[in-house]
């Protein structure tokens, strides 16, 4: 099969023939229809996850058809259309018991614990307890879409930040976890503050649902600024990039008893971003972190999209061929693109 492949980190980045996956017992192999290109799979290239093994096929946000089913599967058939969460429960440590399958002790991260979905078929394991049932009017790139930014940023949103109507919600980053989260914080009825340095991406921004745009090269103080319009502070604030920079910001921009969600990966030199703790202490903030969703959420999702609250189609920016990916990977550090890039031709 065609697969995009890369054998050190850093390194040459090809598309090549590699053995197709087979279905091992308990696991699935899907046939690749659409898969996201993300900055985590950039991070990935570049050495910061310690997961990888090299040599190395990543991509993580898919959608497809199932292929072949292994011994054990009882849920699922060929010819399934099917998405998957990026974090893959066992379905049996304590924090699967727990229903928090998003945090498993032995996960199973398509495109970083195994080779991934850049390629035309991938192997998916405890199939039973991580695919998701595509709805018959969801075509395969706006699945592959919600990825791990749209569903990460609906779990940061909903289940970790609590967003309710009339809140102030400050999100730093406007790339596809950003615009992402405004949509969502908006759709839940929130006031949205959506922050940048490029004024494209606001505008895109404002097109999905934030109600206040302020662009940080602009502004020497984004802190003041979010609480001079929210006029006390954000409720929630979500650093969608993950720097030293934003970090601070979205926890400074918060009011009392306010929530920062970090869902923007911290790597390299961001790993350990000062904090303000003595605002955290003072003000009895809180500190969250977010990191994918369980398959059992997409069902709250879906009935969103499909009453027309959530258009996550909105936020595709372009679709790729598989051979124009290696380019477009390479790139991601340049932060050039508008919305989602999506592959979808193999």
């Amino acid at each position: 099969m065609k697969a995009l492949y890369f054998e050190k980190f850093q390194g040459p980045v090809e598309v090549c023939d590699v053995p197709k996956p087979n279905a091992s017992a308990g696991s699935v192999v899907i046939k690749v229809e659409a898969t996201g290109l993300c900055r985590s799979d950039w991070h990935g290239w570049m050495g910061h996850d310690s997961d990888i093994q090299l040599p190395h096929v990543p991509g993580h946000e898919m959608a497809g058809v199932v292929f072949e089913t292994g011994r054990g599967v009882k849920k699922w058939k060929p010819g399934d259309r099917v998405t998957v969460p990026f974090v893959g429960g066992c379905g049996h440590c304590p924090e699967c018991s727990s229903g928090n399958h998003q945090v498993c002790d032995h996960q199973f991260q398509p495109g970083f614990t195994a080779w991934g979905s850049f390629a035309e078929f991938v192997e998916i394991q405890y199939a039973d307890t991580n695919l998701v049932r595509l709805p018959d009017e969801m075509s395969f790139e706006t699945a592959a879409s919600l990825g791990c930014r749209f569903i990460t940023s609906f779990r940061a949103v909903i289940d970790q930040g609590k967003v309710s109507a009339g809140q102030w919600v400050a999100v730093h980053g406007c790339g596809g976890v950003g615009l992402s989260a405004i949509m969502i914080a908006a759709a839940a009825g929130a006031n949205v503050v959506a922050v940048d340095i490029d004024n494209e991406k606001l505008q895109l921004a404002q097109k999905v649902g934030a109600s206040v745009l302020f662009n940080a090269l602009e502004i020497s103080n984004i802190s003041y600024a979010v609480h001079e319009v929210t006029g006390r502070g954000a409720h929630v604030s979500i650093d969608a990039l993950g720097s030293q920079e934003t970090c601070f910001n979205s926890v400074s921009c918060l009011r009392k008893r306010g929530k920062h969600i970090q869902v923007g990966l911290m790597t390299g030199d961001h790993q350990h971003p000062k904090v303000p703790m003595d605002k955290v202490v003072a003000h009895e903030l809180e500190i969250i972190g977010s990191h994918g969703m369980q398959a059992f959420r997409y069902t709250e999702m879906f009935e969103m999209i499909r009453f027309g609250k959530l258009k996550p189609e909105l936020l595709i920016g372009k679709t790729i061929s598989l051979e124009e990916a290696p380019q477009a990977l390479v790139d991601m550090d340049k932060f050039e693109n508008l919305g989602v890039t999506v592959i979808n031709r193999f």
